[in-house]
C-alpha cells in the first residue's frame, strides 16, 4: 500500500490531454461537416427537417482525417490536424495545428513542423537531462535576458508622453536614417507625402523650431525603421527601441487616441512596421492591424474620396486612398505571417488604388495621372494592388475557418497567382528600362520577395505529403523553385571567383532581411530551411553525389546558417534557427556518407553543442561581456537547473526574441520548443 500511494497517479494528466485531444477533434470534424452542409445547400439541397439536417458521418463523404499529437519536452503538446484531400490517396495535409490555447492556420510556419518531427525525436531524449547541449541553451537563455535588458527603456512605464524632444542623433545621421526609410519602406508602403515630410523635417532643425508632438513621434518611427538599414550590426538598435517604445506609449495617450485624421493612421502604420522591423513585440502585429483597419473605416477611408465629398481636393483624395492601400497590405501581410484569417474582402471597400503620381505632382492645383506606363513614386504600390485579389484569396484559402481546401482550388489560386506576378514583373521590369526615374532594384526585390512568398505558403501544406509520392509533385516543385528565390533575393548566394579583392555588396533588402525582424528575415529562414528539407530528401532518395542531385541546393543549408550567425552579429538574439541549421546540415552530410540511423542521433547532439559554442561568444560580446570561466562560486549561470524539463521548456521559450516567441507569437524560428 505505501508502495502504490508513494507513486504519483498519471490519470489526470492523461484524461485531460485525452479530452483536449477530443475536443479539437471534434472541432476539425463539425468544420468538415458544416462545409459539406453549405455545399449542399448551394447546390439547391435542402434539408427536409431539423431533425435530417444533422447529417451522420457515414453519409457524408468527408475527407479522411486525423490528428497527430507531437510531445516536446521543450515546446509542449502539439496537435496537427491532417486530412487527406485527394480520396484514395495515403498521403495527408497539415490543416491546422493547435498548441495551448492557439490555433493557427495554414499560413503559419508552424503547418511545416512536421517536416522536422525526426530531428526532435532523435534530440529529444538528450535534452531530458545534464548535458553540453542543454547547457548551451541555458547559457544563451541568461545572455539573451541580459541583452534584451539592456535594450530596453529604463523606465518604459514613463516613457515620455511628449516626445517633441529632439533626443535623435545629430542630422547628418538623421538624414541617412531617413533616407534610408524613404528608398525602401515607403516605395512598398505609401504613408507619408514625402515634399510635406521634408518640409516639415527640415524646419525642425531650427534653432527657434517648435516640433509638433505628432510629427516627432513620425520621424522616430521613420529613424527607427531607417536604423535596420544603417549598418553591418544595427548598431542603433538600442535607440531604436527607445524611440518606439516613446511613441506605443505616446499614441496610447487618450489625448492622441480622440484625434482621428490623416496624421493619427500615418503614426499608427509606422508603429505597426516599426515594431515587427525593430523586434519590439512585433509578433502581435496582425491584432493591432485590425484596429487600424476598423479606425479606417470609421473614417470612411474603405470608402472611394469619389463617393464622399465633391468639394475634396486632389491632394487629399490621393493620400487617402494611398493610406488604405497600405493598410490592406499590412493587414493581409500580418494575416498570412499570423496564420489568422484576413477579416477583408474585396466586397468590402470600393476605395481605387492609388493614382499614378509622383508626390511632387500632388503640389500643384489640378495634377492629373501620369500614363500607366510611365514610372512614378506610386508605381510598386499600384503594382502590388493589381496582385491584391489574388493574394488576398491566397490567405482566405490557407487560413479561412470554411475554406474548401480542396488541391484542385491550390492549382487554380496557383495560376492567378502566378499571372498576375508576370504582369506585374513585366510592367516593372519595363520601368526598369527607362532613363528617367527607372524602377530601383530594391522595389523590384521587395516585389519579387513578397509575391513568391505568397507562392510558396500556398504549397508549404502539401510539402510533407510530396516527399512520400508523387501525388503532390507540383507542389514540391513549386516550392522549391520559390524558396529559391526567396533564398537567392535575402541570402548571400556563392559567388565562384578568382578575384581576391572581391567583396559582397549587401544589398538593402539583404540587409532588411538581415537586421530587421519580422516578415523578411523569417521568411528568408523558412526558404533557407525548406531547402534544406529538399536536398536531405533527395539524398534520402539516392545516393548519388550533391552535384548529381542538385547542384542548386548544394550549400545553401551552410551558407544559411553563415547568413544566420550574422544576424546575431546585427542583434538577433536567439540561437535556435543557427543551431536547427546545422544539425539540418550535420544530417545531410551524415546522409551522404551513409552514417547509420543508430549514428545519428550523436552526430546531430554534437552538431547542436558545437553550434552552440560558435554562437556564444556573438551573444558575450552584445552583453557587453568578456568570454571567460567561471568558478562554482561565481559563475553566473551555476543556478541553473538543467535536470528539470519543464524549468527548461521554460527558459527555451524566452530564449527567443519576441518576433520569435513561442508564447505568443510562434514564428517560425521557434519550433524547436
Amino acid at each position: 500500500m505505501a508502495s502504490t500511494s508513494s507513486t504519483p497517479s498519471p490519470l489526470s494528466s492523461t484524461s485531460a490531454s485525452t479530452s483536449a485531444d477530443k475536443t479539437l477533434m471534434d472541432l476539425e470534424s463539425m468544420k468538415l461537416r458544416i462545409k459539406e452542409l453549405e455545399k449542399q445547400l448551394s447546390q439547391g439541397g435542402t434539408p427536409a427537417s431539423s431533425s435530417s439536417s444533422v447529417i451522420s458521418r457515414s453519409s457524408v463523404s468527408l475527407p479522411s482525417q486525423s490528428s497527430e499529437q507531437l510531445k516536446s519536452s521543450l515546446g509542449g503538446t502539439f496537435y496537427v490536424f491532417q486530412e487527406n484531400r485527394l480520396f484514395n490517396q495515403a498521403q495527408a495535409v497539415v490543416r491546422s495545428v493547435a498548441h495551448k490555447n492557439r490555433v493557427f492556420g495554414q499560413s503559419h510556419w508552424i503547418s511545416s513542423f512536421v517536416l522536422f518531427r525526426d530531428i526532435i525525436d532523435m534530440i529529444e531524449p538528450h535534452m531530458r537531462g545534464p548535458s553540453n547541449m542543454v547547457f548551451g541553451v541555458q547559457r544563451a537563455k541568461v545572455l539573451s535576458r541580459t541583452i534584451k535588458a539592456q535594450r530596453a527603456p529604463q523606465c518604459p512605464n514613463k516613457a515620455p508622453l511628449m516626445p517633441q524632444t529632439l533626443d535623435i542623433p545629430p542630422k547628418h545621421v538623421c538624414d541617412i536614417l531617413v533616407d534610408g526609410y524613404l528608398r525602401t519602406i515607403e516605395t512598398l508602403y505609401r504613408i507619408v507625402h514625402i515634399p510635406a515630410f521634408r518640409k516639415e523635417y527640415e524646419a525642425s532643425w531650427e534653432a527657434d523650431a517648435e516640433p509638433n508632438a505628432g510629427f516627432m513621434v513620425q520621424l522616430k518611427l521613420i529613424l527607427a525603421i531607417g536604423a535596420t538599414i544603417y549598418d553591418f550590426t544595427f548598431s542603433m538598435r538600442t535607440e531604436a527601441t527607445r524611440w518606439v517604445h516613446e511613441a506605443q506609449a505616446w499614441l496610447m495617450s487618450p489625448a492622441f487616441k480622440s484625434k482621428l485624421g490623416m496624421r493619427f493612421l500615418q503614426n499608427n502604420i509606422l508603429i505597426l512596421l516599426a515594431r515587427e522591423l525593430v523586434d519590439v513585440g512585433g509578433e502581435l502585429i496582425w491584432i493591432t492591424a485590425g484596429a487600424v483597419v476598423r479606425s479606417a473605416v470609421y473614417m470612411g477611408l474603405h470608402k472611394d474620396p469619389s463617393q464622399l465629398r465633391r468639394d475634396m481636393s486632389i491632394f487629399d483624395a490621393e493620400m487617402r486612398r494611398r493610406i488604405w492601400n497600405t493598410i490592406l497590405e499590412i493587414s493581409l501581410q500580418s494575416s498570412l505571417v499570423s496564420g489568422g484569417p484576413c477579416f477583408i474582402s474585396m466586397d468590402d471597400f470600393d476605395t481605387q488604388p492609388p493614382g499614378n503620381f509622383d508626390d511632387t505632382d500632388l503640389e500643384a492645383t489640378n495634377p492629373t495621372p501620369r500614363p500607366s506606363d510611365q514610372y512614378t513614386q506610386s508605381s510598386v504600390a499600384i503594382a502590388l494592388r493589381q496582385t491584391l485579389p489574388a493574394r488576398l484569396a491566397v490567405v482566405k484559402f490557407l487560413n479561412d475557418l470554411f475554406s474548401e481546401g480542396t488541391y484542385e482550388e491550390t492549382l487554380r489560386l496557383d495560376h492567378e497567382l502566378r499571372s498576375a506576378y508576370k504582369d506585374v514583373r513585366r510592367k516593372l521590369q519595363s520601368h526598369s528600362t527607362t532613363t528617367q526615374s527607372p524602377t530601383k532594384p530594391f522595389e523590384l526585390q521587395a516585389v519579387d520577395f513578397v509575391l513568391h512568398r505568397y507562392m510558396a505558403s500556398l504549397h508549404v501544406p502539401y510539402f510533407s505529403a510530396s516527399l512520400q509520392g508523387a501525388t503532390y509533385a507540383y507542389s514540391r516543385k513549386a516550392l522549391v523553385d520559390s524558396s529559391l528565390r526567396l533564398w537567392s533575393l535575402a541570402g548571400t548566394s556563392r559567388v565562384v571567383t578568382s578575384d581576391p579583392s572581391f567583396s559582397y555588396t549587401e544589398g538593402d533588402l539583404q540587409r532588411l532581411c538581415r537586421c530587421g525582424s519580422g516578415f523578411f528575415r523569417a521568411f528568408a529562414f523558412q526558404s533557407a530551411s525548406l531547402l534544406g528539407v529538399e536536398l536531405r530528401a533527395l539524398h534520402q532518395e539516392d545516393s548519388i553525389s550533391d552535384i548529381s542531385i542538385r547542384p542548386d541546393l548544394v550549400g545553401i543549408v551552410e551558407d544559411a546558417a553563415d547568413w544566420y550567425r550574422n544576424c546575431i552579429r546585427g542583434g538577433e538574439t536567439g540561437i535556435k534557427g543557427y543551431l536547427l541549421l546545422r544539425i539540418l546540415s550535420a544530417q545531410i552530410d551524415a546522409l551522404k556518407r551513409g552514417v547509420s540511423q543508430e549514428e545519428m542521433p550523436m552526430i546531430l547532439v554534437k552538431a547542436s553543442e558545437r553550434a552552440g559554442e560558435e554562437c556564444l561568444p556573438l551573444l558575450e560580446e552584445l552583453s557587453g561581456q568578456c568570454p571567460k570561466k567561471f568558478s562554482a562560486d561565481e559563475d553566473p549561470f551555476a543556478e541553473m537547473n538543467i535536470q528539470d524539463p519543464a524549468g527548461l521548456a521554460e527558459d527555451w521559450d524566452a530564449l527567443m526574441a519576441d518576433v520569435f516567441d513561442l508564447g505568443s507569437g510562434y514564428s517560425f524560428d521557434s519550433f524547436l520548443s
